[in-house]
């Protein structure tokens, strides 16, 4: 209980930060993202071009991991993920607040959840993830990230969905590492402390979750 309450408060509390404190919106903030979102990158900070992207990646990482964790809750997962590609912790916090402990996992996989248990998957994110972050951390200007991120509340408030979707990974990370029989507090933990690099790892790597047979229910006979 003590959890859930725990991340009920974190999402009440990103809410007022994010709409009471953060800077305020700049005039040419939907401007940067339209331009972000369609490619026309010319003249953007590659700091704030590689976030951006990134806040794409996390949420397929989730995805990964939570449609299996929702398997086994009262409430569905999907919508929850579905949201978080638009506004990250913003929507996964609420999932977290209302789910139980699943570390099991029943039934058959469908189309779906096999293509987000394959290692190609994570395979996919990871090498994405890896291009991305090269990219930001070698051609970007960081004094021009700081000064965005102290004026801009879009940066600011999507840098802060970054670190908060690195620090809420490990909440579900245990059961998914219980749901395929991986008892090791040195994976958790590397996978935990490396920011996004570890989640990515972790599911090129991670073993294929084994399905449960469902039993066969025999038709009765009938007696002639």
């Amino acid at each position: 209980m003590l959890r859930k309450i725990g991340f009920a408060l974190l999402w009440v509390g990103l809410l007022i930060y994010a709409f009471g404190f953060a800077p305020p919106d700049r005039p040419d903030t939907f401007r940067l993202i339209q331009n972000l979102s369609t490619g026309e990158w010319e003249g953007i900070n590659p700091l704030i071009i590689s976030l951006f992207n990134v806040m794409g990646i996390w949420p397929m990482v989730y995805s990964c991991v939570l449609f299996f964790d929702g398997r086994n809750q009262k409430i569905p997962a999907w919508p929850f993920v579905l949201f978080s590609f638009g506004v990250g912790a913003f929507a996964l916090l609420p999932y977290l607040a209302l789910r139980e402990p699943a570390p099991g996992f029943s039934g058959e996989k469908n189309r779906l959840l096999k293509l987000l248990d394959s290692r190609w998957t994570g395979a996919f994110l990871a090498v994405g993830t890896l291009v991305l972050l090269g990219y930001g951390l070698t051609q970007g200007e960081w004094a021009d990230f700081l000064q965005q991120w102290q004026t801009s509340r879009f940066i600011h408030v999507m840098s802060l969905d970054f670190c908060l979707l690195c620090l809420l990974f490990p909440a579900l990370l245990g059961d998914d590492m219980q749901r395929r029989g991986l008892d090791n507090s040195t994976i958790f933990w590397f996978v935990s402390l490396l920011p996004l690099l570890g989640p990515v790892l972790y599911l090129t790597f991670r073993p294929p979750l084994a399905e449960k047979d469902q039993p066969i229910q025999m038709e009765p006979s009938v007696s002639r």
